[in-house]
């Protein structure tokens, strides 16, 4: 485990929270000290000279995963007693281990038992309450509830998230402040009739979006009249799946074509002092969800970046606001126009972007403020941090397939190693290698948050700390992120919601997997296979330690099948022949599919390290006629077909094969099998049949609507075909790789083999 070094700066820096990886440990940094600030901005109802202050002396975290952690760690860090909750789900994740008290909650929906798990503080004598982010966060009967059982609500006044809380009511508390909203309806009227005639009015394309939403849960863009009721009925079924009753309820707004997603980090304490710390820009979203964020928002002229923040400020004081919230703007690219979108009333999983920004620890400023403290620093003083600070970015590192519609994914690390942090390289996470993501919940693994001198510098290290991120196991978006990184557009700063659809040929790009990565498959197999050693390369090609036999002339051979999605060889079968020659000293040959002779490597030097090898790891360095490579493979076994599949990770990409057969390869070299049937690509609950059986199909059209993490995946058709059988019905629930849909044999196709 590597800790996090102290250094001195200009700015004093309060702890920056580390997360949970191999690699990766947290470190308590000095706490500033407190200071007296004047107000900045203040509101009758929060305003108080007799708010007396109360020091926080225990804490429930009602929350999971790598929020819960981090709330620990600074709870700790200030001497607050913790206790954290778990479902069955969760029994044995690293957030149920970080406390000496922990609760059992039961099934994986009880993080939702508001009346329970208030009743459990008050039974366990629990003064304080952090509801981190999602679950009930953001439910204003929760605080209410928390309030009047006397425990502490480490978050805003339940007012104040009711009235921001219900998008139509904070867009009319908004415009009576003299804050910017976009063109729309936000009227009580929910007729589909009436809606539609909105629309009509605004004028198309509109965006329709539920009042109780967030992540992009029950919003939909409109583009036609002729698609609003499909549009609308979906995204009501969206919406009522998860905010529950009333998610129904619908804005109807103008749809900015080119939009920006910036928000600002605002605070605000009790006598009414309120503060900006910057904004963020999340422009890069998939499904209307945020992947990458950053601080502060490229190509932002000064003028625009001081209106933002005072906005949010005034935003946040219209509601008596206290505590840590995001104001989001949607800030047009067409016109340079933003308008209000929506106030979270909590901590934001971005908040660490802000932290290295200004050097602050937003969930110590949370605590203090709860306990009736003033703000630790005034918005001169965060502005002066800020100029000094540079730039930070934070990618999320989820469980899911960027190559087939970012599709969530689930299952247990096999392999995690992070990178290593420093003062500028910060992990927040919520697994390690072995546990187990589960598909109950968001698939977010961790966050990687870096720092640099500017954007351009805080770029690159993002991009060379991707390069040390090693999962295996299940499907992640880390190798996407690599390419957002190079991205010229998005290195110029030419972003905007849309950016991956519009740059998608560039970072969805095939790549080619060279014949080196072949060539370390097949060494780390063999040297797996026999014993080796680790003195070192301390001799002359032929005569130092290595693994095997000296002097031996044995050849092996393996057959791979390129098995990476971003591969343009995905599924080609290739051949490798290794010979020994001496110890540490190989030749191997490479045939690929198509080619007539081989590519020979002669006389390249390989030597394992078994200090980071087991059985299921092999770590070589090869020294090849013009490069040295240094290799981490895994083995590991698909679950579902009980073939082998090999990752490699070297040169800061990931490569993956699988082990086959002679007899496989053989058939690799002539069929090409028309699909027979359609499998569930996660854990998902059928939401309804689109076809029927004996209906003929045309490649992409839509066969089956299924729900998985509450969002709702079209699943498609991947050729001409006639649907044979539906395996099952609405309602159902399925895991990954269950069949969907049966196609009937397509004429002159090979039949699937029994």
């Amino acid at each position: 485990m590597r800790t996090l070094k102290r250094t001195s700066r200009r700015v004093p820096m309060p702890p920056l929270a580390l997360g949970l990886g191999t690699s990766s440990t947290a470190t308590r940094l000095p706490v500033p000290p407190t200071t007296s600030t004047a107000p900045i901005s203040t509101h009758s109802a929060c305003s108080s000279s007799t708010t007396s202050v109360q020091p926080i002396t225990s804490l429930l975290i009602a929350n999971r995963g790598e929020i819960a952690l981090r709330i620990a760690r600074t709870a700790a860090a200030m001497g607050i007693c913790t206790t954290t909750l778990y479902t069955d789900v969760d029994a044995a994740s690293q957030h149920a281990r970080c406390s000496p008290h922990s609760i059992a909650l039961g099934p994986p929906a009880a993080y939702l038992d508001g009346p329970r798990i208030v009743a459990l503080a008050k039974q366990h004598g629990i003064q304080a309450l952090h509801p981190g982010y999602g679950f009930l966060s953001e439910n204003p009967a929760f605080a209410r509830a928390c309030e009047d059982a006397g425990i502490v609500f480490v978050g805003p006044p339940a007012r104040a998230m009711a009235d921001m809380g219900d998008k139509a009511r904070s867009k009319e508390i908004m415009t009576a402040a003299g804050v910017p909203c976009v063109p729309g309806y936000h009227g009580a009227e929910q007729s589909p009739e009436q809606l539609q005639a909105r629309a009509r009015q605004v004028g198309y394309p509109v965006l329709l979006k539920s009042v109780k939403g967030g992540g992009g849960k029950g919003m939909r863009i409109v583009k036609s009249e002729g698609e609003f009721d499909t549009q609308l009925r979906s995204a009501r079924a969206e919406a009522r799946a998860s905010f529950g009753d009333g998610g129904e309820v619908m804005l109807v707004e103008r749809y900015i074509v080119r939009p920006r997603h910036v928000e600002v980090q605002v605070f605000a304490d009790r006598y009414g002092n309120c503060v900006a710390l910057g904004e963020r820009d999340c422009s890069v979203q998939r499904r209307h969800q945020k992947i990458l964020e950053e601080s502060p928002a490229p190509s932002l002229d000064d003028a625009t970046r001081q209106d933002l923040w005072d906005k949010a400020r005034t935003a946040a004081l219209a509601v008596g606001y206290v505590g840590a919230g995001t104001v989001e703007f949607i800030l047009d690219r067409d016109t340079d126009e933003f308008f209000f979108m929506e106030m979270n009333t909590r901590l934001q999983v971005e908040h660490p972007v802000s932290e290295m920004v200004t050097g602050t620890d937003l969930v110590e400023w949370q605590f203090r403020v709860a306990a009736g403290e003033r703000l630790p620093l005034t918005q001169d003083e965060i502005e002066a941090r800020i100029a000094e600070r540079g730039a930070a970015i934070e990618a999320r590192i989820y469980a899911e397939n960027p190559e087939k519609g970012f599709f969530p994914d689930s299952g247990r690390l096999v392999h995690l190693s992070t990178p290593k942090t420093s003062e500028d390289v910060r992990i927040d996470a919520g697994f390690i290698e072995g546990d187990r993501v589960s598909e109950a919940y968001d698939g977010m693994i961790a966050k990687l948050i870096v720092r640099g001198k500017d954007r351009e510098t805080a770029i690159r290290k993002m991009e060379l700390a991707l390069q040390e991120y090693e999962v295996v196991g299940l499907s992640t978006n880390v190798e996407f992120l690599k390419r957002l990184c190079r991205s010229q557009a998005f290195i110029e700063g030419d972003v905007e919601t849309g950016f991956i659809d519009k740059w998608r040929d560039e970072l969805f790009g095939p790549r080619h997997t060279s014949n080196e990565v072949f060539v370390q498959a097949a060494l780390g197999l063999l040297g797996s296979q026999i014993s080796y050693s680790t003195s070192g390369l301390n001799g002359p090609h032929g005569e130092m330690l290595g693994f095997g036999e000296s002097r031996t002339q044995s050849e092996r051979k393996f057959t791979f099948r390129v098995r990476d999605d971003t591969s343009v060889e995905e599924g080609e079968a290739v051949q490798v022949s290794v010979t020994q020659v001496a110890n540490a000293l190989f030749n191997v040959a490479v045939l690929r599919s198509g080619d007539e002779t081989p590519q020979v490597f002669e006389n390249i030097v390989s030597e394992l390290d078994s200090s980071s090898s087991s059985a299921t790891k092999t770590a070589l360095t090869t020294f090849f006629p013009l490069t040295r490579i240094e290799t981490t493979l895994v083995r590991d076994r698909d679950p579902a077909t009980e073939e082998e599949k090999l990752t490699l990770f070297q040169l800061g990409n990931k490569n993956e094969l699988q082990l086959v057969s002679p007899d496989w390869f053989e058939k690799a070299l002539g069929l090409k099998e028309t699909a027979a049937s359609v499998v569930a690509p996660m854990p998902c609950k059928i939401l309804r049949n689109e076809v029927t059986e004996g209906q003929e199909v045309p490649k992409g059209a839509p066969l089956v609507v299924i729900e998985s993490m509450k969002m709702e995946t079209v699943i498609r058709s991947p050729q001409n075909g006639t649907i044979k059988k539906l395996a099952h019905k609405e309602g159902d629930i399925c895991k990954a790789g269950t069949v969907l849909v049966i196609f009937e044999d397509a004429e002159g196709a090979a039949s699937p083999t029994k």
